[in-house]
């Protein structure tokens, strides 16, 4: 397993695309968190009750987790195209440690970045929002990782993009094609949602939320108005977590099973 960690290890170190995307991903997820708080007020008679300084401030993962999935998908689908993987599994006949070294190296990568992006997402929070009306006096102290559903929002969403990379991951090893994994990927994480708000039925729309990875994930981020969600927010990760694991394991079999 080590020398198949260090071989995964060396292609992305060496491969100029993957780190260029994961900065990519981090400056994305910031980017689009502040200016999501730049343009958040609350009015001098009260800022609205369901308003989530948290959750706002971390809007960007909704951006960032595209550049994830597609760093993800490229980590496998890349050498499907070349025909490199060929030659890594002459090299590592065994299968399933190969998609093993590929998972945990992708998953620490996004971890890495999840957890800058979420820092700084917070931080642009915690230096703007105040300034815009979020003030102790409305009842919004500044946002600090020292409190516990901001932390869980913070944590959650770090773990949430490793997730995302890893159902990418598992994507394209099953279809084995780098623009068929990315077109899917980003189908469940952008279409799913948008579907949600075409169904009218509310019974119907509360149980897609609660199946829906990214909706069902997000969760996570949620820190105010909890008891009202359609699934708690660590059941909501779980979800994800449910969805990314079955991905990887019908990847592994399929990986096991076919000639490449």
């Amino acid at each position: 397993m080590r020398s198949a960690l260090h071989a995964e290890w060396t292609k992305l170190r060496t491969v100029p695309g993957p780190g260029a995307l994961l900065v990519a991903a981090v400056a994305l997820t910031v980017a689009l968190g502040t200016v999501v708080a730049a343009t958040l007020t609350c009015p001098a008679q009260g800022c609205a009750a369901n308003l989530d300084a948290a959750k706002t401030s971390l809007s960007g993962v909704q951006l960032g987790q595209a550049v994830i999935a597609v760093l993800a998908v490229l980590a496998v689908g890349g050498e499907y195209s070349t025909g490199m993987i060929r030659t890594t599994l002459t090299a590592m006949p065994r299968r399933a440690t190969v998609l093993a070294a590929k998972a945990v190296t992708v998953t620490g990568l996004v971890l890495v970045a999840g957890a800058v992006a979420a820092l700084g997402s917070v931080l642009a929070g915690r230096l703007i929002l105040p300034g815009n009306g979020l003030t102790p006096e409305h009842g919004y102290p500044p946002l600090s990782l020292t409190d516990g559903p901001t932390l869980r929002a913070a944590g959650g969403s770090v773990l949430y993009l490793a997730l995302i990379g890893l159902l990418s991951l598992s994507v394209a090893t099953i279809v084995r094609d780098s623009a068929a994994a990315i077109g899917l990927v980003l189908g469940v994480l952008y279409l799913f949602p948008i579907v949600l708000h075409v169904i009218s039925d509310p019974d119907w729309q509360r149980h897609l939320q609660q199946i829906a990875p990214s909706n069902a994930g997000l969760a996570i981020q949620t820190t105010v108005g909890v008891p009202d969600l359609p699934i708690g927010p660590w059941a909501g990760l779980g979800v994800l977590a449910a969805w990314a694991a079955g991905a990887l394991l019908v990847g592994g079999l399929l990986l096991r099973l076919r000639d490449t």
